[in-house]
Order: C-alpha cells, then sequence, then structure tokens
C-alpha cells in the first residue's frame, strides 16, 4: 500500500482509508464478524487510516473499532473520529452540539469506547451557526495540547471556514463528499486546501454504492437505509445517475477493470493531497476496492472519463434538503 500524507502538519497515511459508518448505521443491517474481518483484512493489507463517528449506531461503531483493533498494534492505526451529532434511542437526529464544554465531552466518551489515550484526528461532523469555528478549534486545540489527540480536522466546511480555522490552529485534513458525481469541492474547497497546506480525505467516493457498479433500479431498499430517502437514489434521477454507470462502465472493462475501481483511481488521481476513504462492509468489496491503488490512469483515460462523466452530471442533490441545509461547505 502506498502512503500519503495529510497535509503538511498531519501524519503519513495509507492511500486508501477505510471508512467504518456501514458497519453500524444507516445502511441497514450488518454482520458484526464479517466487519471485524474486513477491518482486519484492511489491516493486513496496509491500511492504516480508519474513519469512524462517535454517533455512528450510537457509539456501536467505536465498540466495534475497539473490538477489531485488540490484540493488535494500536501505532498501526491511525483512528479518525467525528463528533457532534445527537441521536436519540430510537436512532432519530436531534441536531448538532459543537461546544466546547461539548467537545470534550464527547472526547471522554470516545476515548473510553475505543479503550485508547488518544484520538489521532478528531473533527466535528458539522458546525453549528450558534458556535464560531474559532471556538470550535479552539476547543480542539486545548485537547492536542493535553495529548488526548494528535490532529484536528474538519468535515464538510466552505473554503471561508476552512481559512478562519486555520488561522486558529493548523487543520490536518477536511472530510468531504468528492466523486465522480459529487464535484463542487472542485471550485474553492480543494484549492484553498491545497493552498493552505491541508489534507483531503474523501468519503463517498463511489457515491454510497450509487457509481459502485453494483446498485441497479431493482435493488429495493429498507427503511433503515438512509439511501431510499436520497434524491440520486429515487424516481428518475436513479435512471439517469446508472446511465452515467454505464457510461463508465464501457471506460473500465476494455481495461480490465471494474466500475468501482476506475472511480476510486480517479480520486486518487486528482492530487496526491488527497486520500480516499472505502465504505466496505464486507471483505469482497474490501478487496475489489483495493485493486484501484494498482490502476495508472493516463490523460486520455482521464479525459475519457472526463467525457463520460462530466462535473454536474449528476441528476439530484447528495442529501435531502433538510441535511443539504447543515452543510456548510455548500453554502455560497
Amino acid at each position: 500500500m502506498n502512503t500519503r500524507t495529510l497535509g503538511t502538519t498531519g501524519p503519513t497515511v495509507s492511500a486508501l482509508g477505510l471508512g467504518l459508518m456501514g458497519m453500524s448505521d444507516l445502511y441497514g443491517a450488518a454482520d458484526e464478524a464479517e466487519s471485524i474481518a474486513t477491518i482486519h483484512a484492511a489491516l493486513d493489507a496496509g491500511i492504516t487510516l480508519l474513519d469512524t463517528g462517535d454517533f455512528y449506531g450510537m457509539g456501536h461503531n467505536e465498540l466495534l473499532l475497539r473490538d477489531a483493533l485488540r490484540g493488535r498494534n494500536r501505532d498501526n492505526a491511525l483512528i479518525s473520529v467525528k463528533f457532534g451529532a445527537l441521536r436519540d434511542a430510537d436512532g432519530g437526529w436531534n441536531g448538532v452540539d459543537v461546544r466546547p464544554a461539548a467537545i470534550k465531552n464527547f472526547l471522554a466518551y470516545t476515548l473510553r469506547r475505543l479503550g485508547t489515550d488518544h484520538v489521532d484526528i478528531y473533527r466535528p461532523a458539522r458546525l453549528s451557526p450558534d458556535v464560531p469555528v474559532e471556538d470550535v478549534v479552539g476547543a480542539l486545540a486545548e485537547l492536542v495540547k493535553a495529548g488526548h489527540i494528535r490532529h484536528i480536522g474538519l468535515s464538510e466546511v466552505s473554503a471561508e471556514t476552512l481559512r478562519r480555522a486555520h488561522a486558529v490552529h493548523p487543520i490536518t485534513d477536511l472530510q468531504i463528499e468528492y466523486s465522480l458525481i459529487s464535484r463542487n469541492p472542485e471550485t474553492d474547497i480543494l484549492p484553498t486546501a491545497r493552498e493552505l497546506g491541508v489534507g483531503i480525505t474523501a468519503y463517498g467516493v463511489l457515491s454510497r454504492g450509487l457509481i459502485s457498479g453494483h446498485w441497479t433500479t431493482r435493488r429495493e431498499t429498507s427503511d433503515a437505509d438512509f439511501r431510499s430517502h436520497l434524491p440520486r437514489f429515487s424516481g428518475d434521477n436513479l435512471d439517469r445517475n446508472l446511465a452515467l454507470v454505464d457510461a463508465l462502465r464501457a471506460i473500465a472493462e476494455p481495461r480490465g477493470v471494474t466500475v468501482a475501481q476506475i472511480a476510486i483511481a480517479w480520486v486518487l488521481a486528482r492530487g496526491e493531497n488527497i486520500v480516499p476513504l472505502i465504505g466496505a462492509r464486507r471483505r469482497d468489496r474490501l478487496t475489489e476496492a483495493l485493486g484501484a491503488a494498482a490502476i495508472t490512469l493516463t490523460e486520455a483515460d482521464l479525459a475519457a472519463i472526463e467525457a463520460a462523466i462530466p462535473a454536474g452530471a449528476a441528476a439530484g442533490t447528495r442529501y435531502d434538503e433538510a441535511q443539504m441545509a447543515h452543510l456548510d461547505s455548500e453554502r455560497a
């Protein structure tokens, strides 16, 4: 596994990271034993960056990761944790809390659930309009000084917010959705991150499975799978988006690679400061995704991909209207 450095102040990590969310939440039922086996397979393949959130399954994801790392060398895993989202006992969502006192509280519980004395990268999942980003980063800087976290990250923030945050304390990486059909960050956010020396951890590189090559119009989703409520997976939008996948398949198959592999390879090719997070929940999907790391896309390949799926080609927004309103990254 090749490595990349997260920004100018961050750690060296594997060129691909593993996102754990789907092992606990939002994509329907997952097999816990298979999830742990997948984490082990990722570590054995050289993946070091493991991304979780304290609200994934209301703590379940962190406990799962603790179990997966039991007996393993903690120093071989770089743990990235998101915090701030409020849940209820029924799995509902109750807003965001990023007040300094709340941050310290969230971290205390995270450290206990993970069974570790530090988190490598700690980041708010979303910001609140009631708490300036300077106050959020200031509280995180105190936790860095205390040794409880090693690096500060952000998630889904605008270029302007990233500048304000970075002026308080160096930001190691910005986590943001970035894929062939989610390219809004290219306008301002990615250039600003490069200017400031902030790394990018790109999630949703397969758009939650939509451009994996495995999704079809016949696939049924339960109410527990939040993709059933996303505009890109619904009605005519789904048909139009799957047509884009077919166009990508026409490029991938002659090369002997899968749609998922070429989509991940495209994100890898967007810059050495970008680390794609793959959301594999099973070992077979992980094995497929790992194959992307061996693909070198030529200028001709990139031009063909751009022609097949130009920026802005996707039908529908990436979240519903209510969720889009919480994204600082989408504000003009």
